[in-house]
């Protein structure tokens, strides 16, 4: 793990983050991501320079999306210098309701006499 990485799961670890259980360097299909919080859907990645503009990345995170997970990234930097700020963010995102997978994948119903 990164300095940043490990500053983070300082602060995630033990349900440290308002009782949320997080899981680190957690695998997921084919993919492993930094931090997730299974109950809630929400993977927290920490990304350094080498991240910047990544098409790999694009891609993993739009599959992990559309397997029904809300994605967080931060910079190595923001980690470091900004604890609290990162914390509020995580704990923000985690209180804001997730709606299931089957209600976000489910194709909007026609309105009246539409497809009739």
């Amino acid at each position: 793990m990164t300095d940043a990485e490990k500053v983070m799961w300082r602060l995630l670890r033990s349900r440290q983050l308002a009782g949320f259980k997080f899981r680190r360097q957690q695998p997921i299909k084919r993919y492993v991501v930094d931090f997730v919080c299974c109950s809630h859907s929400l993977i927290v990645e920490i990304d350094g320079g080498q991240h910047a503009d990544s098409a790999s990345d694009e891609v993993g995170s739009q599959f992990l999306t559309d397997e029904g997970f809300r994605i967080l990234r931060f910079w190595n930097n923001d980690v470091l210098k900004n604890r609290e700020g990162v914390c509020a963010r995580i704990l923000a995102e985690l209180l804001t309701p997730h709606p299931p997978v089957a209600l976000r994948r489910a194709p909007p119903s026609p309105t009246r006499g539409e497809g009739i």
